[in-house]
């Protein structure tokens, strides 16, 4: 399975960034679930703790931190953003700020 990580206009990877920002157990963590979903596709979400969002936005928990992303098919996932759980629940412009990304790539 191919990761499809959001970039900004000028090709900035905000997900990579943000990853390569964490302290060194919770970066390790990180690039785990990137290499299980690479090598072992859709079944490598069976193993993760997940959560539905909003439609087919999802998020992967991952310590304290939260990767929100949509699987467009089964060979491709689609990272739309990164950020650090405040809350008990994903904050109102965390989630705002991924949704607007999936829409604008046709994801929603």
């Amino acid at each position: 399975m191919e990761i499809h990580d959001y970039k900004t206009e000028s090709g900035k990877n905000l997900i990579i960034e943000y990853i390569n920002k964490l302290p060194i157990e919770e970066k390790a963590e990180a690039l785990k679930v990137r290499y299980n979903i690479t090598k072992f596709g859709l079944e490598a979400f069976r193993f993760l703790n997940t959560r539905q969002l909003y439609k087919k936005l999802w998020e992967i928990k991952i310590s304290r931190n939260r990767i929100m992303y949509v699987i467009a098919d089964s060979k491709n996932v689609f990272f739309l953003h990164a950020c650090k759980k405040q809350k008990d629940k994903a904050e109102k412009f965390e989630l705002d700020k991924a949704i607007k990304r999936a829409k604008n790539i046709n994801l929603l």
